[in-house]
């Protein structure tokens, strides 16, 4: 299991950044993105404090990155956020998309696109246009187990199989019971339209770990 997309008590999460990671490799998680909701009030504490969780890499057989979500940014304020947060230490920018169930700028799965942030996540009704630009771009859309984001799930899948862009599955954890084991990540692509062989092709060979 590699799971990009998960929260601590440093945005809305329940639990502290150690906690999260042993109950995520109880799950059997290889490798956890952390990625803690910013704009830029808080972008440099996130990062600075879920840093310093990847010390546990030594002790562990799991690779840790500490990234963000920006969430609810104004699209036009989002490279300029995108870049400060790699510049400033970010493994990876996860960018929050245009759920069905929250009230996201319109504009913000393009802009994410745009910028080559590394995961869209729940991209709700994404355009047929907009997929092929994440395909072309290198843009991964996320298929998640989060309830009310993955209503959109078997949309995405969709049109990500006809463009050929690249699918994860993730869990945006926010609390101990939402994280998931490789078999349950395969049944969410696999209930998202995917066939098994390839749901397990995409929890498997991941479209950014490589392990």
């Amino acid at each position: 299991m590699i799971d990009l997309h998960t929260h601590t008590v440093f945005s809305d999460g329940e639990l502290i950044p150690s906690e999260l990671v042993r109950r995520a490799e109880m799950k059997g998680c290889r490798a956890l993105g952390i990625t803690d909701h910013v704009d830029f009030t808080n972008v440099e504490f996130v990062i600075s404090q879920v840093s310093k969780v990847k010390a546990l890499e030594d002790v562990l057989e799991m690779r840790i990155l500490a990234g963000v979500e920006l969430t609810h940014v104004p699209p036009a304020k989002m490279e300029r956020l995108a870049t400060l947060a790699r510049r400033i230490g970010a493994d990876l920018v996860v960018v929050h998309g245009e759920t069905a169930v929250e009230p996201v700028a319109p504009g913000t799965n393009r802009r994410a696109i745009e910028i080559g942030v590394d995961i869209l996540a729940h991209p709700g009704f994404i355009t047929p246009e907009e997929v092929d630009l994440a395909r072309d771009n290198g843009v991964c859309l996320e298929l998640t187990a989060r309830r009310g984001h993955n209503m959109t799930n078997g949309h995405v899948a969709r049109l990500a199989l006809e463009a050929g862009a690249r699918i994860v599955v993730d869990t945006d954890a926010h609390a101990p019971e939402d994280l998931i084991d490789r078999e349950r990540a395969i049944e969410i692509a696999r209930g998202a339209g995917l066939t098994l062989e390839r749901a397990t092709a995409v929890v498997d060979k991941h479209a950014i770990i490589d392990l």
